[in-house]
């Protein structure tokens, strides 16, 4: 991997966890946009690693977009577009990433770290942890997309129109996050779900997150087709035939990641 500025990059037991590190409440700037888009897709075609854990180092996961230093990024005519698209594609690098992502929310997740949030694909928060979209009070708009993904119409827009935020044990309560654990509880929860989903066939799992991303938006009809093709895929792969024969031998299975 490469040495990051304002990202930690641990790598263990199948496991990569990254830590977003821009103190002093890891705004998203144009530095970590950047890494963790890097990070992200490097890990995507690396075979040690199987499930990601992304969290935040400090008392916030992410304060959102990184106002103090928009003027060094937006200087001149198309500017603002450049920097729009690559906010844009950090957020899908970790919606795309081939590894499973769970996000541990340490504390609040605001704007871009709610999209951040939102991107992942199992959430699990500390008793500290909140999403919010605070962009009302600064005269802008961001993120509410992505937590269209986890909010219903009334929450959401309460959000959006007065910056509330949401605790983590409201969230738990509304079904968002797995847990809410104590803040010295969250990464040991957070490893023990990644170890649970690297134990899985890496090939099962990658083209698993493939096929939910891609049927998410699809229809009934149109998402189950394409589901059962894959399905019909990944019992191709030697994974699909070692598992079953484990299963058959009951011994816990091989898996090589074809």
């Amino acid at each position: 991997m490469d040495n990051f500025l304002q990202l930690e990059v641990a790598i263990a037991d199948h496991i990569a966890t990254l830590t977003l590190n821009a103190p002093p409440v890891n705004a998203l700037t144009r530095v970590l946009n950047d890494e963790l888009t890097r990070a992200l897709d490097q890990i995507s075609e690396m075979d040690e690693v199987r499930a990601v854990i992304l969290t935040g180092e400090g008392k916030v996961f992410c304060a959102g977009a990184d106002l103090k230093g928009r003027a060094e990024v937006i200087k001149g005519p198309g500017d603002l577009m450049a920097h729009s698209r690559r906010t844009r594609e950090c957020f899908h690098a970790i919606r795309e990433c081939a590894k499973p992502v769970v996000c541990a929310i340490n504390g609040a997740a605001l704007g871009s770290g709610l999209a951040m949030a939102a991107s992942s694909d199992i959430l699990i928060a500390s008793e500290k942890a909140s999403l919010g979209l605070p962009e009302v009070d600064v005269g802008l708009l961001g993120g509410c997309r992505h937590a269209m993904r986890l909010f219903g119409h009334s929450r959401l827009r309460r959000m959006m129109l007065t910056g509330m935020r949401v605790p983590g044990a409201e969230l738990y309560r509304l079904g968002i996050v797995e847990a809410c654990t104590a803040p010295e509880d969250l990464m040991p929860a957070a490893r023990e779900i990644a170890a649970a989903i690297a134990s899985k066939s890496p090939v099962s799992t990658r083209m698993g997150k493939h096929t939910l991303n891609v049927i998410e938006d699809m229809s009934l009809r149109d998402g189950y087709r394409y589901e059962q093709d894959m399905t019909a895929q990944i019992a191709k792969t030697d994974d699909a035939k070692e598992a079953q024969r484990a299963f058959a031998e009951k011994r816990a299975p091989v898996f090589t990641g074809r």
